[in-house]
């Protein structure tokens, strides 16, 4: 957000216009809003109003997605609730910049809808009066959303204010499957080889060894790929838990005893470090980890040629999904196994908001509410019942003919592409959950931290000093990781890798997440 903010003021008065004449402007509402009192609001039920009205909202599309107005879910969702929405594409490539000349010029739409905010960027439209505090709302016009938030209290003090307001309301994922990356491995291989699954580091460092030497796929030839990752630390995060390093609050974090450890520094990520360098400098971690593509990747994963990597879902390798299975984390040197790389129950941060340019706040509250719900839910997932979709003992299931082409999902949904303002729970996940995927978190879920905490709600001050000190923190952090793992550099630096942490005010950076934590607890 830094880098944008304040930059090109004067081209960004004069070019707004260009693609942004479809939101209100900053002295006026949308015209089509009819004036809607709270007495013409139905607190439940539906429609919402007995008039229709129409809304304007802005929102980043996939490069998968189909337009909005052709989705069956908000065109069905428009006949029931009697609210038309317009809404203003922005494609995910560029989509910062337009939000961030959309709030720069003033030029509002009514709401934002997979809006992505973050928590600076709440905050500082919040204060600046941009946005409007949603907690009243909430209370009032949002009962799923509500009662979500009360079953689950990390929610409400992940997207609350220091002043203890809410700008933006965030996706919600209360199944476990949903914020977690599997461990899958070659299980086909492991029987090949007459190996059993490894529980430890030390038996995994085995197994891959054996997996590049002992020719389990049978073609003669030493081509296996032992283990892969996404590019870049995603590595780190995927073995973290195994060396005792956690990723609370939205950082490189882990929390003993109330207190607040940024562990980048750390003796126990030197040894998580010096592991993954000796699975690299053996080739048995791929060694295109930081610098092959997401679908490279993805490709990886279904030639049927990897031996051990990480994914949420079995959708990129269904086709050869028999052979492999889920495991559990693996025990680290110190004895430590936990399975680390989970988010939080609040995944998608500032997903939704209302401007103050709203005439409708009430209206738009009750609208998105709808989505957290199961049923809201399944519409905005699978469309229609029978066109899209069909009901086996209550749970939504896709029609094996509407997944002929797999695209078609991805056109009737916001769902695809991420960041939605919905509930994912087990009622609506079969797609991203079949049985498979459900094996698998239970290997993961004796090792799931009891709560995840979300990035906190700093206040503007705070939180512009929280960005200054990440910034050149967590890029140093990256960097120096990135050359330690391949050899670039020795671990004979490692005192000179803590020392220009202390120097970039690590320890300053501990203390305001500390503050934060401890204001969470109270």
């Amino acid at each position: 957000m830094r880098k944008y903010w304040g930059r090109n003021l004067f081209m960004t008065i004069i070019t707004s216009s260009l693609f942004l004449s479809g939101c209100n402007s900053s002295g006026g509402n949308n015209e089509s809003v009819p004036e809607i009192s709270k007495n013409d609001v139905h607190a439940t039920g539906f429609p919402i109003v007995d008039q229709p009205i129409n809304l304007k909202m802005f929102t980043r599309i996939a490069p998968v997605n189909g337009p909005f107005k052709e989705m069956p879910v908000f065109q069905d969702y428009e006949k029931l609730s009697n609210v038309k929405v317009e809404f203003i594409e922005a494609q995910t490539d560029g989509f910062q910049e337009k939000k961030n000349l959309l709030f720069a010029s003033n030029e509002l739409p009514d709401a934002l809808f997979r809006s992505g905010l973050t928590p600076l960027e709440t905050i500082r439209y919040g204060a600046a009066g941009q946005l409007i505090p949603l907690e009243g709302l909430i209370d009032e016009y949002a009962p799923n959303l509500k009662k979500l938030m009360d079953e689950y209290p990390e929610i409400r003090s992940g997207i609350t204010t220091p002043e203890g307001h809410i700008y933006a309301i965030p996706g919600i994922v209360t199944l476990s499957a949903a914020r977690t990356d599997k461990k899958w491995i070659n299980q086909m291989w492991l029987d090949k080889l007459n190996l059993d699954v490894p529980e430890t580091t030390d038996e995994l460092y085995n197994v891959l060894l054996a997996f590049r030497d002992g020719d389990p796929n049978g073609n003669g030839k030493k081509d296996e790929l032992p283990m892969t990752a996404r590019m870049g630390l995603s590595i780190v995060a995927a073995m973290s838990g195994s060396f005792g390093l956690d990723s609370q609050l939205g950082y490189n974090i882990y929390i003993e005893n109330n207190k607040v450890n940024i562990w980048m520094g750390s003796d126990r990520n030197k040894e998580m470090l010096m592991y993954l360098n000796k699975l690299y400098q053996e080739k048995l971690l791929d060694q295109e980890i930081f610098a092959h593509t997401e679908a490279q990747y993805l490709a990886k994963q279904g030639s049927g040629n990897t031996g051990f990597f990480f994914d949420q879902t079995n959708n990129n390798f269904l086709s050869i999904q028999d052979q492999y299975t889920g495991i559990a984390p693996f025990a680290g040197p110190q004895g430590d196994r936990l399975q680390s790389q989970a988010l939080p129950i609040a995944r998608d941060f500032g997903a939704f908001a209302i401007t103050s340019v709203n005439p409708s706040p009430e209206v738009t509250m009750r609208w998105i509410d709808y989505f957290y719900s199961d049923e809201g839910s399944t519409l905005l997932r699978f469309g229609r019942e029978g066109e899209h979709y069909e009901n086996k003992e209550g749970i939504p299931y896709y029609k094996e003919d509407f997944l002929k082409e797999i695209s078609n999902q991805a056109k009737i949904t916001p769902y695809a592409g991420g960041g939605a303002p919905h509930l994912i729970s087990e009622q609506v996940a079969s797609f991203i959950n079949p049985p498979q995927v459900q094996e698998a978190q239970a290997k993961l879920d004796p090792f799931m931290p009891e709560v995840r905490y979300a990035a906190p709600m700093f206040d503007e001050q705070t939180a512009q000093e929280v960005n200054i000190l990440r910034n050149d923190i967590d890029k140093y952090y990256e960097e120096q990781s990135t050359k330690f793992i391949v050899g670039a550099i020795g671990f004979d630096k490692w005192e000179q890798f803590q020392s220009t942490l202390q120097k970039m005010r690590i320890d300053d950076l501990e203390k305001l997440y500390q503050d934060a934590y401890d204001k969470m607890q109270k």
